[in-house]
């Protein structure tokens, strides 16, 4: 059975722009991290530069030799188009929607050949104009052609909902598997920050309804109803029910720091978080036992 004292913890790339990879990664292993939540963009490994192939496998040597593991996120702003922020995205028609199905099966591709645990993505919100019933059936046409990539490189995808996004809650996750016969390679991107910002459950219960489809979670903390990524401590999210229901669950991915407005000072934000986590997880592991877990 997992203990909390075997959680594993990661740090998010879009939370250092500021740094080469190559910087970020060696200061991620220096300060203790277990892996890292690796965004593909324009900064980061790049999937539209000449020799991703080439690029990815130096990259894989140099996480095995940092002893780092990593899951592929693919949140990047404008990677797509440069005016407007993650557009296009799988609700929008056709052309437009197979340009993010290209971007995400080339996420597939690296997330294969770096030998990660899962790739993380989202639905995006719901286009002007465009009735439910269509946003679902393009989105279930645009995820069936992410899948289809992902069981032939073997791949776990991890549908995040997202604040304001079509699919915004874990029931829509839960609705989408259902729509397409719940694949097994078809799981979850759990934001402990969301679960405050937007889901009706509280932490341990939307965790433990999540259960073992849970792939991929991201750490930050939030006030509810407000989508803003904070610092872990400044804000409402309970880190012991959290932690301690991962624990629970048997979670064994990575939980990793999603801070995207804190690259100026990602060096020490980084030294903050783990020490934080770390705190948490030594407090639910007491002798004496941890405090009850609340729903």
């Amino acid at each position: 059975m997992t203990t909390a004292g075997t959680l594993r913890f990661g740090y998010g790339t879009n939370g250092m722009h500021s740094h080469r990879l190559v910087d970020a990664l060696a200061i991620l292993a220096d300060l203790g991290y277990d892996g890292v939540a690796l965004t593909l963009d324009h900064l980061h490994l790049d999937p539209y530069r000449p020799n991703l192939v080439g690029r990815t496998a130096q990259l894989r040597r140099r996480l095995d030799d940092l002893g780092l593991s990593v899951v592929i996120e693919t949140g990047a702003r404008y990677i797509l188009d440069p005016r407007r922020k993650h557009y296009p995205t799988l609700l929008h028609p056709g052309p437009e929607a197979s340009r993010r199905v290209d971007y995400l099966h080339r996420a597939v591709e690296v997330a294969s050949d770096l030998g990660a645990e899962a790739v993380s993505f989202w639905s995006g919100s719901l286009p002007d104009g465009v009735e439910e019933d269509r946003a679902w059936g393009r989105l279930c046409d645009g995820v069936w052609r992410v899948l289809d990539l992902a069981s032939r490189r073997d791949v776990v995808c991890a549908v995040e909902p997202e604040p304001g996004h079509f699919v915004d809650t874990l029931d829509a996750v839960l609705e989408l598997r259902r729509r397409l016969d719940g694949p097994d390679l078809l799981r979850i991107t759990l934001d402990l920050g969301h679960v405050v910002c937007n889901e009706p459950r509280g932490m341990a219960e939307t965790i433990r309804l999540a259960g073992p489809l849970l792939a991929n979670v991201q750490v930050d903390d939030m006030v509810e109803g407000v989508h803003e990524h904070l610092e872990l401590g400044t804000g409402e999210v309970d880190f012991a029910a959290a932690l301690g229901t991962l624990a629970e669950i048997g979670y064994t991915g990575l939980a990793a720091l999603e801070l995207p407005r804190q690259s100026h000072a990602a060096p020490v934000v980084a030294e903050r978080s783990l020490a934080f986590l770390q705190r948490t997880v030594a407090d639910l592991t007491r002798p004496e036992g941890p405090e009850e877990v609340r729903a």
